[in-house]
């Protein structure tokens, strides 16, 4: 009986280091050989491309909104594009899960139809509705052109310029069949930063 348990416990051991810690730290090692700016969160020096960011001034393309943040123009809307920091904690965020019937979001939505209209911007409806998850980081290259006036009138840069900027950020559908094409919002404006220099 004492061999029985004598190799169960070994072998266990033997099971917890390889898989437990040889195993992980190999799939670490090859995810950073590999894959270094995807296995590090598919960092920029402004954040990551993978989650929403707030660009809540008129000189930036703004994202689309999602539940919790501080995005439009009033506290008592639902609206908002920083899942980072949400309502001044950090963190949160959400999708609205208000059904079409829903006078909390029809309110919501013309609320953000006029912030958009306060900038000048004919808004789409991404522009003023959330993503499924809250944390949505791109947008349609029509989302992207309505947003040419804000972004001119706050810098100074030519809408020919910007429409060049749009469709060099523009990513078409993975595989060339999958989804539709995107732009980053973040890397968007990491090209606009460097138009203005």
């Amino acid at each position: 009986m004492l061999i029985h348990l004598r190799r169960s416990l070994t072998m266990a051991v033997i099971c917890l280091v390889f898989f437990g810690f040889i195993y992980a730290f190999a799939g670490t090692g090859v995810a950073q050989v590999l894959f270094h700016s995807q296995a590090n969160g598919s960092m920029t020096k402004n954040g990551s491309t993978l989650i929403g960011q707030n660009w809540s001034s008129p000189k930036w393309f703004h994202g689309r909104p999602d539940d919790t943040g501080p995005y439009a123009a009033s506290s008592t809307s639902s609206g908002g594009d920083n899942p980072l920091v949400a309502n001044g904690h950090d963190g949160e965020s959400a999708a609205t899960n208000l059904g079409p019937r829903s006078k909390v979001l029809v309110a919501d939505t013309k609320e953000l139809v006029a912030y958009w209209h306060k900038l000048g911007v004919q808004p789409t409806v991404d522009l003023v509705t959330t993503s499924g998850s809250g944390y949505d980081p791109d947008i349609s290259a029509q989302d992207a052109l309505v947003q040419i006036p804000m972004v001119t009138k706050a810098t100074g840069i030519a809408p020919k310029a910007l429409k060049a900027l749009i469709a060099q950020q523009t990513h078409p559908a993975q595989l060339g069949f999958l989804g539709s094409s995107y732009i980053d919002v973040l890397q968007l404006n990491e090209g606009l930063a460097k138009l203005e220099k």
